[in-house]
């Protein structure tokens, strides 16, 4: 994909086309933005599987023309059982199995919570319409990506303890090829059900009570009580003002801080163009800087040590940019945060954006699928530590660490756009260059996407935190980081699926909206 797609009507992406051609057909039918997008998330969790599931969690930007965003913080609660006496005699949280399952799943709370921010927009359309798609997907099969036969492949051999994996994704023990049909009925019943008693049974209803039970059955600590108890929440957006724009995020327990921190510092540092030396730099000695602060105080947010405000100040981000040296790279590693997700924007016709993101954490989360809903399982408590004086200390009802942090920018010149991606550790360095291509340096939005990308740490289960960048980088430039101290690594691959996959849509004041999808990924633009 190398040029950028324009519509005036609506306008959707994602990194699967069939869930992007789902939030397009919402729109079409006269549905706005977070209808769009609930449809989208459904499909998505059906057809792209090993990156995300409705056992899972997801985290809203919601722009409506004239507000501040509305932010949506749909982050699973460890269970009232998790503590570090229930996981006596390991050293840290298993990564699968019953006992990675040790969160509630926030998504479906968050697609709740976002359609009632919508209920004032117009009369609303069925919920079993919006769940239609991914009824269907589940019911009649969906053809198996690559990424999704590879992945399976690969991390097979990590689920021989994880109840009802082999099922779901491998049946009759056989790693499904690309282009194979598999068909996922239970899940389809699930959708059936929510779509027939709504949103809420997934957490107080006939849905909540076998899941919780289930689970209970497994080992897991979580119950039926635990996803009674929960609830989405709207949140104050993290901002942050850089030339020409205003930035927002998530707040914690999201990595958003980071996200907004290396635009922030990256913006003082006097970059005049970009892809030279000066720019990945200056990008990646940003980067440093916001992981560190990150990695000290971003946590539950019911107990993060500083307030995550007083890094985005002026005079904050302008210390940080100081401390860059403009030819020489920070010594480095820090620790890395791996995990995988997917990111999806939509922007309806009457200029109201979505950026959203949801997740299992690592490829095929816990890898538990219950048999009773078909609902794969999260891990992502796995990120939480069993010493309890660690920042990120396991206690009943804590919110785990998050890498997902959806982005959306309002521009001086009345422009918006809704931009994020896949990736874990990659997330904020991808969104630091697909908006600084676009807004700093006027890349077209595709080709913002597109440009060779790097990353500094690991993702995709990489346990190396190099600097790693994909081959299309010129040979000199590389020379010029390796000279400077920078640990990198070239990657084989000129479009690499371990850059994540990105995606941004922009609404003119015009009204033309502009979307670029990612050619890392198998999704596009869909628009009306």
């Amino acid at each position: 994909m190398l040029k950028t797609v324009y519509a005036a009507n609506g306008m959707f992406v994602a990194p699967h086309h069939l869930a992007a051609q789902a939030g397009r057909d919402v729109l079409r039918d006269g549905g706005n933005a977070v209808e769009a997008m609930v449809a989208a998330a459904a499909s998505i969790a059906t057809v792209y599987p090993h990156m995300n599931s409705i056992g899972g969690d997801g985290f809203w930007l919601i722009h409506e023309p004239g507000k501040t965003p509305v932010a949506i913080d749909a982050c699973g609660r460890a269970a009232k059982a998790a503590t570090p006496e229930f996981y006596q005699g390991y050293d840290q949280i298993p990564s699968r199995g019953p006992l990675a399952a040790l969160t509630t799943a926030g998504t479906i709370a968050g697609w709740q919570e976002a359609l009632a921010v919508a209920a004032s927009w117009g009369k609303p359309l069925p919920l079993s319409r919006l769940l239609a798609p991914a009824t269907d997907q589940a019911q009649s099969g969906i053809v198996v990506t690559q990424s999704q036969s590879q992945l399976t492949r690969d991390k097979s051999g990590q689920m021989t303890n994880a109840p009802g994996f082999f099922d779901a994704f491998m049946p009759g023990d056989n790693v499904p090829e690309p282009g194979s049909c598999l068909k996922q009925s239970t899940l389809a019943t699930t959708f059936e059900q929510l779509a027939r008693a709504g949103l809420d049974d997934f957490y107080r209803g006939e849905l909540g009570r076998a899941m919780g039970d289930e689970l209970q059955s497994l080992g897991s600590p979580l119950t039926a009580a635990d996803l009674a108890d929960y609830r989405a929440m709207r949140v104050t957006p993290l901002q942050v003002k850089v030339a020409g724009a205003r930035i927002f995020n998530l707040p914690p327990p999201t990595q958003g801080l980071a996200s907004l921190m290396i635009l922030g510092i990256a913006d003082k540092l006097g970059i005049k163009d970009a892809e030279g030396f000066d720019y990945v730099h200056g990008l990646v000695e940003a980067t440093k800087r916001a992981f560190r602060v990150r990695d000290r105080i971003v946590t539950d947010p019911d107990r993060v040590p500083e307030n995550p405000d007083d890094y985005l100040t002026e005079e904050r981000l302008a210390a940080l940019a100081q401390d860059v040296d403009p030819a020489r790279a920070m010594p480095w590693p820090n620790p890395a945060a791996p995990g995988d997700t997917i990111w999806m924007g939509c922007i309806d016709r009457d200029g109201r954006a979505v950026s959203f993101i949801q997740s299992i954490f690592w490829e095929f989360g816990s890898g538990v699928v219950l048999r009773n809903t078909g609902v794969n399982w999260q891990n992502r408590g796995i990120s939480f530590a069993l010493d309890p004086n660690a920042l990120q200390a396991l206690a009943p009802g804590r919110k785990p660490f998050h890498t997902l942090n959806p982005a959306l920018a309002h521009f001086d010149d009345g422009r918006v756009m809704s931009y994020g991606t896949m990736g874990g550790e990659g997330q904020p360095q991808t969104q630091a260059m697909v908006f600084s291509r676009y807004a700093m340096f006027n890349q077209s939005l595709q080709q913002s996407v597109t440009a060779p990308r790097w990353l500094l740490g690991r993702t995709w289960g990489d346990v190396s935190t190099s600097l790693k960048l994909e081959s299309r980088f010129a040979p000199e430039l590389v020379e010029q980081l390796r000279t400077a101290g920078h640990q990198v690594e070239l990657l084989d691959e000129a479009f690499s699926d371990t850059m994540g996959h990105a995606g941004a849509l922009v609404r003119r004041p015009d009204g033309v909206l502009e979307g670029a999808a990612d050619p890392r990924s198998d999704g596009c633009v869909a628009a009306l």
